[in-house]
């Protein structure tokens, strides 16, 4: 694939980030995400659960930030978000899997509600939903993650999924 082609599917995921769809990705994006989960899952800001899911969101905002705002304006242009995807995550992503790891580690604890070893695939089908993935997507998002297929999306599966979706672009995805 070459590079032109990578730069079009990568900013095509910008939407997944760009959840007021304002055309840049900040931190009202991501408080924005964890609001929509806490809400979804019953979960009150306030307790553990919610505190961490606002301190992983804080500090994936700040792990992209930090790659991707080229003029530090405290947000991320699409341009900007392909760059910084294309010039620093696409040779190293487990640099972008460990910014987002907090996050999503705290988001299936929310999903999980109370379970230990990960959240059920339901409710992974939910929260990805809530964060705006059509209805199939979401769906097969799910069944993916759940790579020894018990029923039940581990950290890491999610965390390796997740990086993946956004440095590894295959041909057809």
């Amino acid at each position: 694939m070459d590079s032109a082609e990578y730069e079009r599917k990568i900013a095509f995921r910008f939407a997944a980030f760009d959840q007021d769809g304002n055309g840049y990705i900040d931190r009202a994006d991501f408080d924005a995400a964890a609001a929509r989960l806490l809400t979804e899952f019953g979960t009150t800001a306030r307790c553990d659960k919610g505190q961490a899911l606002y301190s992983g969101a804080e500090a994936f905002w700040q792990g992209m930030a930090g790659i991707a705002d080229v003029d530090g304006d405290q947000r991320v242009s699409r341009a900007e978000f392909v760059g910084g995807a294309v010039k620093r995550l696409r040779d190293n992503p487990e640099r972008f899997a460990e910014i987002a790891r907090p996050f999503l580690r705290a988001a299936l604890a929310v999903a999980a509600e109370g379970e230990d070893g990960g959240a059920a695939v339901p409710a992974v089908e939910r929260a990805l939903r809530v964060l705006g993935a059509s209805p199939d997507a979401a769906a097969f998002g799910a069944q993916s993650l759940d790579a020894d297929h018990d029923g039940r999306v581990a950290e890491a599966d999610a965390v390796a999924a997740f990086s993946a979706y956004f440095t590894v672009i295959e041909p057809d995805a």
